[in-house]
């Protein structure tokens, strides 16, 4: 028996009006969901614990079946394995994103979050940005480390865990009131700006009509995390196959390998086939009994707002990831249990994480009865079935 997880980072939401009352999960075109929905288990699972911000962080450890309240540390420690950072116990990492300011004029407390991704900026572009800051920012006991696309990274050395707001939940808001009180955090914030806002990079980018990456912001600080064995837990030898350091630090904590595939990028123009390609690969011709295959696509487009965007990243994933995978592993011949689902809703009308609970499709290769006939909220939370400790569903699908 092999299992796969297929993550569609952020796809559930909310009803919209202007689809009329569905949500952008209802409204896309999902035929491959659908088909395995008439012999699949439907339900829904809460995948962030009361009492916790609804992060892919939180929500990406209880889909992978650790309980959030007993091994969350912080979403940038988890980063930094991904990274390869060795923290020491008293370091304390935190979230560096390269995000786009409105650059109007008045002081930097002024300036509004336009986007948190900066145009989900390359990682090369970004990286050359992270160079520039460090060169002139560079403070002892503070190092910065590049990441991927806007996503990076900054080490406090015998550090302390402040609590800083997370820009893709101020979009289009005055950052004044959510700037850090600490008062390196708040310079290092301020001094980049005016390094980055002309540099460049960002002249070209404008040019082309692209958001310039033209300030740091500093977030999801945590210390070194601590989870046990995947592999020990389970009993199964996994995969983790994401363009998210993020996961790819999840995975790193949990024992399991990191397969890299070229042309993934964490965005709407990702390398949805060669996802698909390496987790049949990884299950079929390399020994994994696990994959855990993870799309960033439907979040992105959640958090700026794009309504047919993020229908469209959907529908990859229906697509391109999840027909590619059943295809190859039916003609494999290949016994397979799949579990679909999103780690959070990232609802278009609030363009941030929502902590409700998510539909999740549980299918099973060889299973005849008949189930419902679509796969979406409406339909999952008519099932009944809740699990309200959602970290306990990955049992579920691998108890047989």
């Amino acid at each position: 028996m092999k299992y796969i997880v297929l993550l569609s980072d952020g796809m559930a939401g909310r009803p919209l009006e202007e689809l009329g009352g569905r949500t952008t999960l209802e409204a896309a075109k999902t035929p491959v969901m659908d088909a395995l929905a008439e012999k699949a288990e439907i339900g829904m699972a809460a995948m962030v614990p009361e009492g916790m911000a609804p992060g892919s962080d939180t929500a990406n450890l209880s889909v992978m079946g650790y309980d959030p309240k007993l091994y969350y540390t912080g979403r940038s420690p988890l980063e930094a394995l991904s990274i390869g950072v060795d923290m020491a116990p008293t370091d304390v990492s935190y979230r560096c994103n390269v995000v786009t300011l409105t650059e109007e004029e008045g002081a930097y407390e002024d300036q509004r979050i336009l986007d948190h991704s900066s145009g989900e900026i390359s990682t090369e572009d970004a990286a050359v940005l992270i160079e520039a800051v460090k060169a002139e920012l560079g403070k002892e006991g503070y190092e910065f480390y590049a990441g991927t696309s806007y996503r990076h990274l900054l080490i406090w050395k015998q550090g302390e865990v402040l609590e800083f707001t997370a820009p893709h939940d101020i979009l289009t808001e005055r950052i004044g009131g959510y700037l850090p009180g600490h008062p390196v955090f708040r310079e290092m914030m301020e001094k980049s700006y005016e390094i980055l806002k002309d540099h460049p990079i960002n002249i070209e980018r404008k040019k082309r009509g692209e958001n310039p990456a033209n300030s740091l912001w500093f977030w999801g600080a945590g210390t070194r995390p601590a989870l046990a064995s995947f592999r020990e837990k389970t009993g199964k030898r996994g995969v983790m196959i994401s363009a998210v350091d993020l996961l790819k630090g999840i995975a790193v904590g949990a024992g399991m390998d990191n397969i890299s595939v070229e042309g993934a990028n964490g965005g709407l123009h990702t390398n949805y086939e060669g996802k698909a390609d390496a987790a049949v690969k990884a299950l079929l011709e390399d020994g994994y009994d696990f994959s855990y295959v993870h799309v960033e696509a439907p979040d992105e487009m959640g958090h700026m707002g794009v309504m047919q965007d993020k229908i469209t990243a959907i529908e990859n994933v229906d697509g391109r990831v999840l027909k590619r995978i059943i295809d190859a592993m039916d003609a494999s011949g290949e016994e397979y249990r799949i579990l679909v689902l999103p780690d959070h809703p990232t609802p278009v009308c609030v363009r941030t994480h929502t902590g409700e609970p998510v539909p999740y499709l549980l299918y099973d290769s060889r299973t005849e009865s008949e189930g419902i006939h679509i796969y979406n909220e409406k339909e999952a939370a008519k099932s009944g079935r809740v699990w309200k400790d959602g970290y306990r569903l990955i049992d579920h699908l691998l108890e047989v």
